[in-house]
């Protein structure tokens, strides 16, 4: 019987000891796993500890002082710059170019000869209308003699009276013809490009060349109609070139009276001056109508406002003492604002400042709100900000030794 259990016995002993090992090893992954995750967790957790309680070095900006200031507020449009006296000239009475007394961009007087078409038909018709003049004078001089004598009819007179007076009128016509052969300058101006050559057949109306007067210039340019109503005859307009390299001023002479029933749009002409000539006919220029000027308006630098999905916001300087700190900071601290009209770099702030804040104008890029800051207003863009030692001053608090 005995040998019979011995093999089922041997066999629970080996099965015992798989378990046990089974189960040592087990454990044995618990702990290291256990350890592990452990490990981690507290690493964890000392990293947010410390990052939590390090104090974060200031970030060095530089400000401006909110102030009232006088604004001058204006329309802004885009205008076409055109002289007060230009035009095309053109050739009056057809006929072949036989001299002209030109060339491009000449200076040239009022009166001064440009372009001579060939009339030597026409003068020879003048030459016999003028024979034929002096023949009816002779013939109306004959026949008042007579007539004072009596001894001649009174229809004699009369026929010889309209003879002389066609002859004159005849006369008169070809000096006419002949002064339509003869172009001069309608008024003193620079004269462009030459459009027709010596020999050359030109009909009647074909254009010879441009002739401006660079000296008295205006500008055209177009305003809606709610901005129209501000604008008035005699307002200053001050008149820019892209590149900003021209500025000049100038006033309004005419407003349309007429609203385009397309574009809704108010057309404006304006006269400026053009010293050197700088300005040239047909150019693209910048319009301002400056508009009456108004005091204790606050506005600041386009730059210093960041806009983003929730509005337009600016960073205000703030001493606080955080919780757990000795001493009183300066901190950095996100305000709302609403921005009103433009001019130029400015932008007027309605609502959300007050005169005597200082506010971020450089390095707010690098800022959140709350977070500490250090004033360096010699970076700052704006060359009427305070120093740095002047907005310390305005805090209470120390300068820095490098700006006392």
């Amino acid at each position: 019987m005995r040998r019979l259990f011995w093999p089922d016995a041997q066999v629970n002993s080996t099965g015992l000891l798989m378990i046990k090992r089974l189960l040592i090893a087990i454990v044995a992954l618990i702990l290291v796993v256990g350890g592990i995750v452990g490990y981690n967790m507290f690493r964890s957790k000392m990293i947010a500890q410390f990052f939590a309680n390090m104090q974060q070095p200031p970030v060095a900006v530089s400000v401006s002082e909110v102030k009232p200031v006088t604004w001058t507020p204006g329309l802004e449009a885009i205008g076409t710059a055109s002289a007060v006296r230009g035009t095309e000239l053109a050739v009056e009475m057809g006929g072949t170019v036989q001299e002209i007394h030109f060339k491009a961009n000449d200076r040239v007087e009022k009166g001064q000869l440009l372009l001579q078409i060939d009339d030597r038909s026409e003068r020879a018709d003048l030459t016999s209308a003028k024979a034929a003049l002096d023949l009816a004078e002779t013939n109306l001089k004959r026949a008042r003699q007579l007539a004072e004598r009596g001894v001649s009819a009174t229809s004699n007179l009369d026929q010889a009276e309209a003879s002389a007076q066609e002859a004159r009128a005849t006369v008169a016509k070809l000096q006419a013809v002949l002064e339509k052969k003869r172009l001069v300058a309608p008024f003193a101006g620079v004269i462009g490009i030459p459009q027709v050559e010596i020999g050359q057949y030109a009909a009647t109306g074909t254009a010879f060349a441009t002739l401006q007067d660079r000296d008295h210039m205006r500008v055209d340019f177009t305003l809606s109609e709610q901005q129209a109503r501000q604008a008035k005859v005699g307002q200053k307009v001050e008149v820019s070139t892209e590149d900003g390299t021209l500025n000049l001023t100038g006033e309004i002479t005419g407003i349309e009276p007429k609203i385009d029933p397309n574009s809704r749009l108010v057309t404006l002409r304006a006269e400026v001056g053009n010293d050197g000539n700088q300005l040239t006919p047909g150019q693209f220029v910048h319009v301002r109508v400056v508009l009456p000027a108004e005091d204790g308006v606050i506005a600041l630098p386009q730059t210093v406002v960041s806009s983003n999905l929730y509005g337009d916001s600016v960073f205000v300087i703030r001493k606080e003492t955080p919780e757990g700190a000795d001493a009183p900071k300066l901190i950095a601290k996100q305000v709302f604002v609403t921005l009103g009209r433009r001019s130029g770099p400015l932008v007027e702030i309605t609502k959300g400042l007050t005169a005597g804040d200082m506010v971020v104008n450089a390095g707010q890029n690098k800022l959140n709100s709350g977070a500490a800051v250090a004033i360096d207003n010699t970076i700052s863009p704006d060359p009427d900000a305070p120093t740095t030692a002047e907005v310390m001053k305005a805090f209470d608090m120390p300068a820095p030794a490098a700006a006392q």
